[in-house]
């Protein structure tokens, strides 16, 4: 029932930027946060980053802080995720993902955790070369 479609993604040399984008639909309270992970074959999946869509805190993985802002916007459902300054180490498959309100989720690191999160997307290819 709960949709997540990914867009945003390519291929970009390094110190460059991406923006991804995350639609959601329909705009249900099973929605209470969205966010995203990135997968590199032979790696355990990374978190990188979450909001939560009601009172708009955010967390981040410490390999990208600085470097990733994830927004929102409400009226669209859509989530966002910001990337400047791209290394060759980002490239990755980022999946957005949706799920419980990150207030609920303690201690903070289970907000980076994916088994917390019960709707995916499909996957964005993300591509930085050197």
């Amino acid at each position: 029932q709960v949709q997540l479609v990914e867009s945003g993604g390519g291929s970009v040399q390094a110190g460059g930027s991406l923006r991804l984008s995350c639609a959601a639909s329909p705009n249900t309270l099973a929605i209470a946060s969205m966010g995203w992970f990135r997968e590199v074959p032979g790696k355990e999946r990374e978190g990188i980053a979450a909001i939560d869509r009601s009172r708009g805190f955010s967390a981040y993985a410490d390999s990208v802080k600085g470097r990733v802002t994830i927004s929102q916007d409400s009226v669209e459902n859509t989530v966002f995720l910001q990337m400047n300054r791209l290394k060759p180490e980002d490239s990755a498959m980022y999946y957005c993902h949706a799920g419980p309100p990150l207030w609920a989720l303690m201690p903070p690191e289970r907000r980076l955790q994916p088994q917390e999160y019960p709707y995916w997307g499909k996957g964005n290819q993300v591509t930085v070369s050197s």
